[in-house]
């Protein structure tokens, strides 16, 4: 224990079996900490001083240092830089290896493929126009979400989603025909508007199927989704666009489901194919020469991309954004350490997990990684003219 302040309340008369349980003498923390942070040196617990007034960069980079679920964010904003930031030349070439992946300057032009997983509430809520963001400009390489998550962007382009109250009357909503999603408010109309622009869809796809021989997968069924729709809103209008591939295995749990269920009694004979879309998503990531996990909630969105990554011993980044928690042993509430003794993330990479809404923190992520160094085309254009200009 500390001597001199144990010896003062010793003397001053504080029984000695509290002094030795509190006065416990503290190693040097420079020593101690490595020690317990597998070597890593000691770093300060400092929140941002507004006194230098609002400066955003230096804010967020101040995360890292925050404490609790702010430096969590911290660690996820640098993983997703690492993660964008890798290219294939970081790893020498040698004997053995691809021939046509010798050329220094193919490596360098080879980057991590992201797998990027979200629930349905995240197109319910304003992170779609996040999501659509990242697809529009092509940063991310895969997507697998909920049956819900197609639906509602669908639904989005014909009708909006109106803020509502987590306390709205259940009863009294159902008898106005309106759907709560949290403190969203969905009318049932907006289904209404979904159903006519996908039921004549279902009806052109059967006929494809029946003439043509085409194969539906859930994830061939979703382009040509994005294509029909024909939206810039859309993510998956910008999905299909870009050649991103969007798998949903349980597309049938939902509103999708719903017309199909209709359809095939208008017009029977309609088949989907899931076997084809776990062979698209498990070769995707076995061909990878690196990839990420950009997932956002859990359950079967979570498990699927994991899985995927199984086939390739393990993702080499990987960031978690949910509110599960562990106890239950639920796969959305697993901690990333128990997807490295699966084989779902690589040993030694640096995963994160973020245990928060993820529409609070999700914008914030995408600020300082995705578009912090994204020039607007509009920008781009105005620079490249006043170049012209000077020349």
């Amino acid at each position: 224990m500390d001597t001199e302040q144990a010896r003062s309340l010793l003397d001053a008369g504080v029984p000695s079996d509290a002094v030795l349980a509190v006065m416990v003498k503290s190693e040097d923390p420079y020593v101690a900490i490595p020690a317990l942070m597998g070597g890593k040196a000691p770093t300060t617990c400092k929140g941002y001083d507004f006194n230098k007034g609002v400066d955003y960069n230096k804010l967020m980079d101040n995360y890292r240092y925050q404490g609790f679920q702010g430096t969590n964010l911290g660690k996820a904003i640098d993983e997703i830089k690492a993660m964008r930031k890798w290219r294939l030349s970081d790893v020498p070439w040698k004997e053995g290896d691809d021939e046509d992946l010798k050329d220094p300057l193919v490596r360098a032009n080879i980057k991590t493929t992201i797998f990027m997983g979200f629930t349905s509430n995240m197109i319910s809520c304003g992170n779609r126009e996040v999501i659509r963001f990242l697809c529009q400009h092509k940063m991310i390489d895969c997507i697998v979400t909920t049956g819900g998550g197609i639906e509602e962007d669908f639904m989005k382009c014909f009708s909006p989603h109106f803020m509502g109250d987590f306390a709205l009357d259940g009863k009294t909503m159902r008898m106005k025909g309106m759907n709560r999603i949290g403190n969203l408010i969905v009318p049932n109309k907006n289904y209404c508007h979904f159903e006519d622009f996908l039921q004549p869809l279902l009806d052109t796809m059967l006929e494809e199927q029946k003439n043509d021989g085409t194969v539906w997968t859930p994830s061939k069924m979703i382009a040509r989704m994005g294509k029909e729709i024909n939206n810039e809103e859309s993510v998956y209008y910008w999905c299909w666009k870009n050649n991103i591939p969007v798998y949903c295995p349980a597309i049938t749990d939902g509103a999708v489901g719903d017309m199909i269920y209709f359809h095939s009694y208008k017009n029977p004979g309609f088949v989907l194919d899931i076997a084809g879309d776990i062979r698209g998503i498990n070769d995707q990531a076995l061909m990878a020469k690196h990839t990420g996990m950009l997932i956002l909630g859990g359950g079967l969105i979570k498990h699927h991309i994991c899985n995927a990554n199984l086939m390739r011993n393990g993702a080499d980044h990987t960031v978690f954004i949910n509110t599960g928690q562990e106890f239950d042993g639920s796969d959305s509430g697993a901690r990333p350490d128990e997807a490295v003794s699966w084989g779902k993330i690589r040993l030694g990479s640096k995963a994160v997990k973020v245990y928060a809404d993820a529409s609070l923190v999700f914008p914030l992520i995408v600020a300082e990684t995705f578009a912090k160094d994204f020039v607007p085309p509009q920008a781009k254009a105005k620079e490249e003219g006043e170049k012209t200009g000077k020349n």
